[in-house]
């Protein structure tokens, strides 16, 4: 079976190509690209693969059986339209399945929820794609909270507005193993998977950033505005409102849900000791 996984020039896409290449080897793995020049690390057959080129992608999609469809990172109305130029390029193409990057979040509500929502109608229009498919619903990545230690620890603190509630964190290598399974385990066909680790409070992620690091940092609440503020002033107005719209989504419980890991990878997502433990 020939697999094509998109953007394998973000972490995500070259993670889950690197898995697919120890799994069921380079020569049956093609990576996508907007600019495959820049793709470094992946010894596969890299093609053009930009979202916004339905002809490239149609190109580039031929002798493909599966696809692994990262979600794009375009504003929500544009994202969806990129969405579909990949899944109508791979129907055309006769590949008989497609495997989509979801994100788990709040529907409504926050200033993430237009992005949960343009997620949510990739995923009715996969399902309406008349190809097999599954679908991974994403936790947060906690490799970003640990790039940002010494951030943290030049202020002695993680100040967000999450407040108690705990969240489904997830890291890229494991969701790297979790796609790779949604691609080659036709059981898994039809199925739509949550896909993260124990839920931590972040009064718990501190303490694990802590004990990892040597710091001695404690966890402050503020409201969503002024976190979303902080973000803005950071990042930009853009994405700062929709960090903050994902840590109010936390807050909100959008992120505390059942996994489905082990059912989709036959083994326990890796313990929070386990991962801190090896940094």
């Amino acid at each position: 079976m020939k697999i094509a996984v998109t953007a394998v020039s973000g972490q995500l896409g070259h993670a889950i190509a690197s898995n697919l290449v120890a799994s069921v080897g380079g020569e049956n793995v093609v990576g996508l690209a907007r600019t495959p020049g820049h793709v470094k690390g992946l010894d596969i057959d890299l093609r053009p693969g930009d979202y916004d080129s339905p002809d490239q992608l149609h190109a580039s999609l031929a002798g493909i059986d599966a696809v692994l469809l990262v979600s794009g990172m375009e504003a929500p109305d544009k994202r969806i339209r990129q969405h579909r130029n990949v899944i109508e390029a791979a129907h055309a193409n006769g590949v008989r399945k497609i495997v989509y990057t979801s994100i788990q979040g709040p529907e409504e509500g926050t200033a993430f929820s237009p992005v949960v929502q343009s997620n949510r109608q990739t995923e009715a229009d996969i399902r309406a794609s008349g190809m097999n498919w599954a679908i991974g619903r994403n936790g947060i990545y906690i490799e970003p909270d640990v790039e940002y230690i010494d951030s943290y620890k030049t202020v002695g603190e993680v100040a967000n507005c999450a407040g108690n509630a705990k969240c489904g964190y997830t890291t890229r290598a494991e969701l790297a193993q979790a796609y790779a399974s949604l691609l080659t385990r036709p059981e898994l066909d039809g199925g739509t998977y949550n896909l993260h680790g124990t839920a931590i409070t972040q009064s718990q992620l501190v303490d694990y950033l802590n004990k990892s690091f040597d710091a001695r940092l404690t966890y402050h609440e503020i409201s969503v505005a002024d976190f979303a503020a902080q973000r803005s002033a950071e990042l930009g107005d853009f994405l700062g409102q929709i960090i903050g719209g994902i840590y109010e989504g936390i807050r909100l419980g959008a992120f505390d849900n059942p996994s489905d890991y082990q059912a989709v990878t036959g083994r326990a997502h890796q313990s929070w000791d386990d991962y801190f433990g090896s940094l």
